[in-house]
């Protein structure tokens, strides 16, 4: 971890959950140590953290919250965590989508990042099961002349459905919305990536709704930050070998690049020239 101690706070903050997360604790007097911050400010990010429910505080440190596999965070507490590193994401996978294509986008706040990027795709038609990212595309779309649409806005299918905690609407009429359209791509937020689970939500209905936009999509592009490898839903939807990429970002460790290589057939690490 790095001695710099003009790190940001939510940079220091990622960096102090990665080290939660591998070493399974951390003390607050070593984090002083590595990070060169006053004991004040460790117990601030602590505080944080632990708001965010991502870690739990004990004596004298943290260790990492131990979610039950049916837990769901709301939209707003996901928002708060990676957010640089979804911007990274964003920014990569936002080149996947070639102006005047089909696209989907599932929910999560990653996708919502990834929204942002692509009002700048010209005559895009987007399908999305997600509430936010609608509202990105429609917001984007009132800001032309005299409130008509700008040249080239996305035209914007927003399926129906029961609405979940993270905005996602999904169940039998998202479903049936989804399962006689065909895209492009499709831009799929998870809740957990692994060898062993594939892609997994804690949300059975969620999942079903998964499983209809990967049917109809020609190409599968998962956006996903570093802190999803490992983490198990209790519903898988997808396997691996279903994907056709995975874009991520640098917070991703050495290990876990070399089984994500080993399983998918595309590898994308936002920032990194290299990136496979």
């Amino acid at each position: 971890m790095s001695d710099n101690q003009n790190l940001l706070a939510e940079q220091r903050r990622a960096l102090i959950l990665d080290e939660v997360r591998r070493r399974g604790g951390v003390r607050v007097n070593e984090l002083t140590r590595r990070l060169n911050v006053s004991d004040m400010t460790i117990r601030r990010d602590l505080d944080a953290l632990a708001r965010q429910g991502v870690i739990e505080k004990v004596h004298g440190g943290a260790v990492p919250l131990v979610e039950a596999s049916t837990h769901e965070p709301g939209f707003e507490a996901k928002s708060a965590l990676e957010q640089g590193a979804k911007e990274d994401i964003a920014r990569a996978a936002a080149v996947m989508a070639t102006p005047g294509s089909a696209i989907a986008l599932s929910g999560g706040t990653t996708t919502y990042a990834l929204a942002q990027h692509l009002l700048d795709v010209p005559d895009l038609t987007v399908v999305t099961n997600s509430v936010r990212v609608a509202d990105v595309f429609h917001t984007a779309q009132r800001t032309g002349s005299g409130g008509a649409p700008r040249p080239g806005a996305a035209t914007v299918v927003l399926t129906g459905g029961v609405r979940t905690p993270s905005d996602s609407l999904v169940g039998p009429v998202a479903d049936q919305a989804i399962r006689s359209l065909h895209f492009d791509v499709l831009f799929l937020g998870v809740h957990g990536i692994s060898v062993e689970a594939g892609l997994s939500t804690p949300n059975l209905a969620e999942a079903e709704t998964n499983r209809r936009f990967i049917r109809s999509a020609r190409r599968v592009v998962v956006v996903a930050d570093h802190t999803k490898w490992g983490t198990v839903g209790l519903s898988s939807f997808a396997r691996l070998d279903e994907i056709d990429a995975l874009v991520t970002d640098g917070g991703l460790s050495d290990e876990a690049r070399a089984e994500m290589t080993e399983h998918l057939p595309g590898l994308v690490v936002a920032g990194e020239e290299d990136a496979a």
